[in-house]
């Protein structure tokens, strides 16, 4: 595996391979690789001939007090975890790299950015979708992959790959949890012994609504029900938020639609979890 850090490198290293006939899939992570992340490159690995992962801390996806100084890093542990998956590059650029003195372009999705993390984490998707699109043009790929873990971060990018007609097909992966259920996260760390118990509430949370919306229950009152639900099993927890909505729109859901997602995300000390669940009909 080779590590590179240099954009105009990248480039030609790959683009030499696309000359060649190379079909290029793509993972990109902000790092501190986890079983995630992993079954992300060994998913597309099976699709393509060469798999480049990234690893960009990207501060422009971080709010102020969120976690950009504290976030973990471990560029060692990651170089040996994503080689020993069969990665074949590993694309790791500074911040002056990506973003030069004088850098002042955004992207930015309008609709499908106004609500769940998007209006909590006010900017968020705009760094987000900015650095995708950058590291998209840089490495070219045919295939890139995300995990569902952040479902509104893959429908934003989803979005973003239609309306601006990139030649790329976005990968949805499914989300790998530890076995008692809670969803593998970088931020996982963070959590204290008692906190990690108290995590375990997300996912019987998200199991909770799908057993109420089986047995047809209205979504404002499944809401209603899972917030209670939430507050009674733990009173140190505070909700962000708990939302049903159409996964293709991300608006409020109907009955009759046909990808659901139920998407939560709570603070448990000073730790910001995501989790959701994605109903297909």
């Amino acid at each position: 595996m080779q590590i590179i850090r240099e954009i105009s490198k990248i480039k030609s290293k790959l683009n030499e391979l696309k000359i060649d006939g190379k079909i290029i899939g793509f993972v990109p992570t902000m790092g501190y690789l986890h079983e995630g992340h992993l079954s992300l490159i060994k998913e597309i690995k099976n699709k393509v001939d060469i798999v480049v992962v990234s690893i960009f801390v990207n501060p422009k996806q971080f709010g102020v007090n969120e976690d950009l100084s504290s976030y973990p890093r471990d560029i060692e542990r990651d170089s040996k975890l994503a080689e020993s998956e069969g990665a074949d590059f590993l694309f790791y650029p500074t911040e002056e790299e990506m973003y030069p003195k004088g850098y002042q372009t955004s992207v930015i999705l309008t609709e499908l950015t106004s609500g769940l993390c998007g209006l909590k984490r006010p900017g968020h998707f705009k760094g987000v979708t900015t650095v995708v699109l950058k590291l998209f043009n840089i490495i070219k790929p045919d295939y890139a992959i995300f995990g569902l873990k952040d479902a509104q971060q893959v429908r934003v990018i989803e979005k973003m790959v239609e309306d601006l007609n990139l030649d790329i097909k976005v990968l949805r992966s499914e989300i790998v949890r530890e076995k008692d259920g809670l969803a593998k996260s970088s931020r996982n760390k963070y959590l204290t012994e008692e906190e990690r118990k108290n995590s375990l509430i997300l996912r019987k949370s998200l199991l909770y609504a799908k057993k109420l919306i089986e047995e047809k229950e209205e979504f404002d009152m499944i809401i209603k029900k899972v917030n209670r639900y939430i507050e009674a099993s733990c009173g140190s927890i505070k909700i962000d938020y708990f939302e049903i909505v159409n996964f293709k729109t991300l608006i409020k859901a109907e009955k009759k639609d046909s990808e659901i997602l139920l998407a939560l995300a709570v603070y448990i000390g000073h730790t910001r979890l995501i989790d959701n669940l994605l109903l297909n009909k």
